[in-house]
């Protein structure tokens, strides 16, 4: 069992961060392999609560390594914050984690990029950035020619590198319209600073993560955002910029594709999505408000409410099959509970034709109209509940009619967010064994 990844099957928001915290001690190391501080992992560990954006989720476990690998996108005073936050709780930051020195940093200009462009809009709605840099930031890395990398930063060439950037970017920004002004000398000073402090934490992690791997030791991945936002797989343009679902894990941490033997994807029992872009099952009545309340469905990053719905079942069996996924971990059950009847969109009308095959083209998914499988719901509190077989014999039926649709096992179900309203209905041994 070298390798286990989890994956979040849906829009983002699936309680990743609450899975891998729970099945870090099986684990040697946990490597973040894509996405920037616009990932939100909540971990809730008795009456503290955790909200992690760079950190990996293993860093609540201080015998484990974390690395932040070569595909992830480095917001240098948001990471410093985060470090600064957890170890004023008595969390251990320090040789426990490496940054690569391979993955890019997002810097100021960046950030008035992506304000700038956040005020157009695709296809009529907004993509729903987090105004954090990222999309600037991922466009810079593949176009190489104004890109940054961790370890550019503790090179004695920074200073001259942000001049000639900068110099470049005013002129982009200003065709955008963009009036902010990039102080050359303020941001050499500001992130040397910040290079410096980090210095410590950055390494080859791609080296690391392979010696690692040839000694038997075992790696969780942890993946961000959901599967179908993935740039190339997702729901483009309303997409985020890079790959979120299973094919991404490799690309992105630098682990080959043999040493993954193990893809646990998940879910939420309901859906939920942020920012612009279609969403079939959607619903603007007064139960997807109720889910949003009783969810607490806000944004871990950014505090937008979250748009919510019933269970898109051709989403999820797509995203299933293209991340590899052996088993599900079911979310948030406990929030369904009380409604009369539970609907899970089975298949989409799409021109009079019924479709049960994820769309490409996002008109054809906004034109979706969802055909829905009615189930009846259950009224008891199963907040308390500890054993998968003593869940309402309808939370049972609802959890089998998703694993039926999908096509994976339902393995792993929550109830609530504290560490002990999980249930896993194998060992984690078990479920974790090749």
């Amino acid at each position: 069992m070298p390798g286990t990844s989890i994956i979040g099957l849906q829009w983002g928001d699936e309680a990743k961060g609450k899975l891998v915290d729970l099945l870090t001690p099986q684990f040697d190391l946990v490597v973040r392999y894509q996405g920037g501080a616009n990932a939100g992992h909540t971990v809730v560990i008795g009456d503290q609560v955790f909200k992690l954006h760079h950190v990996p989720s293993g860093i609540l476990h201080p015998q484990v390594m974390n690395l932040v690998t070569p595909g992830v996108v480095v917001s240098p005073p948001i990471l410093l914050g985060e470090i600064d936050g957890l170890i004023d709780r008595g969390i251990e930051v320090g040789e426990n984690m490496i940054l690569s020195e391979r993955a890019h940093a997002v810097l100021p200009w960046h950030m008035a990029e992506d304000r700038a462009m956040n005020s157009t809009s695709v296809q009529g709605e907004s993509i729903g950035t987090t105004l954090r840099g990222i999309g600037p930031c991922y466009r810079d890395k593949v176009g190489r020619t104004y890109a940054v990398r961790l370890g550019d930063m503790v090179r004695d060439d920074f200073a001259e590198r942000v001049a000639t950037i900068v110099e470049a970017k005013r002129d982009v920004l200003k065709s955008l319209g963009s009036d902010e002004v990039l102080d050359v000398a303020a941001i050499v000073a500001e992130y040397s600073g910040y290079a410096e402090r980090l210095r410590p934490f950055i390494g080859d992690t791609t080296d690391y993560l392979l010696d690692a791997l040839d000694d038997g030791k075992q790696a969780l991945f942890e993946g961000a955002q959901g599967a179908l936002l993935d740039i190339d797989h997702g729901t483009f343009p309303f997409v985020t910029s890079s790959n979120s679902s299973g094919v991404g894990v490799c690309s992105g941490s630098g682990a080959p594709a043999k040493w993954i033997r193990n893809v646990i994807g998940v879910i939420k029992t309901y859906s939920t999505r942020v920012g612009g872009g279609p969403f079939p099952t959607e619903l603007e009545d007064e139960t997807g408000e109720r889910i949003r309340q009783v969810g607490k469905e806000f944004g871990t990053t950014t505090g937008r409410p979250r748009r919510c719905g019933w269970f898109d079942a051709v989403a999820v069996r797509y995203t299933a099959r293209l991340s590899g996924v052996d088993a599900l971990s079911a979310m948030m059950l406990d929030v369904l509970s009380e409604l009369p009847e539970l609907k899970i969109c089975v298949a989409y009308e799409i021109g009079g034709q019924r479709v049960e095959r994820f769309p490409c083209q996002v008109d054809e998914l906004r034109d979706a109209t969802p055909i829905y499988e009615t189930l009846p719901g259950w009224k008891e509190d199963i907040t308390g509940v500890r054993d998968m077989a003593d869940l309402p014999a309808n939370a049972q039926a609802y959890l089998a009619r998703i694993s039926e649709l999908v096509g994976v096992p339902v393995e792993i179900v929550s109830v609530g967010p504290d560490r002990e309203q999980t249930m896993f209905r194998q060992s984690k041994e078990q479920l974790l064994a090749v």
